[in-house]
């Protein structure tokens, strides 16, 4: 059991019969004598990623799960399914594209860095590296002409996300893009 004040980010917790990843921690103090510290979380559900708000007081209390991660390299697709090898023993991982949400859009051939989460030994989520670097395979050309203002434009990625960039970049270019917020954040 863990104390709402003991719980930090990454923590892995369980909530209303669901497992649940801490994503963010924000603590509220009252200015008011006898008010209450409150704690707001950030949850995302393991599996399926979805994300849930819960605030409790100081002395309240989740379980926390016992969760494993275990380095591993993206190996290919069968089917739907994303298969991972792990980085030291080779052992296949299999994945279905709900227990990645949106991480799918940043996974490519041959993805470093990445950790599978288990329960039990079995799979149920992907932890992303902070950064990927991803190629731009569609955006529109630069438009010419004096600007004092940074301009940004669409880009289509090779994994097919779309995200906005400086209107410098051109197709064909290797961009990095943090997985946390899904947005550019230079070039690769």
């Amino acid at each position: 059991m863990l104390k709402a004040y003991d719980i930090k980010k990454g923590n892995v917790v369980a909530h209303n019969g669901q497992t649940w990843r801490v994503h963010g921690v924000e603590k509220s103090t009252p200015t008011a004598r006898g008010g209450n510290t409150t704690y707001r979380f950030v949850l995302y559900s393991i599996p399926g990623n979805l994300k849930f708000d819960l605030s409790l007081r100081a002395e309240d209390t989740l379980d926390e799960v016992e969760l494993s991660r275990r380095p591993v390299t993206f190996s290919y697709m069968d089917g739907p399914t994303y298969v991972f090898l792990d980085s030291e023993d080779y052992t296949p991982f299999l994945l279905d594209p709900s227990a990645l949400s949106e991480a799918a859009g940043y996974i490519t051939e041959g993805l470093e860095d990445a950790q599978i989460m288990l329960i039990e030994g079995n799979p149920v989520g992907l932890q992303m590296p902070q950064m990927v670097t991803l190629e731009v395979v569609d955006t529109p050309p630069e438009l010419r002409g004096g600007s004092a203002t940074k301009r940004n434009k669409p880009a289509r990625l090779i994994t097919g996300l779309e995200i906005q960039v400086p209107e410098y970049i051109v197709n064909g270019e290797k961009v990095r893009v943090n997985t946390e917020t899904g947005e550019f954040s230079g070039r690769a």
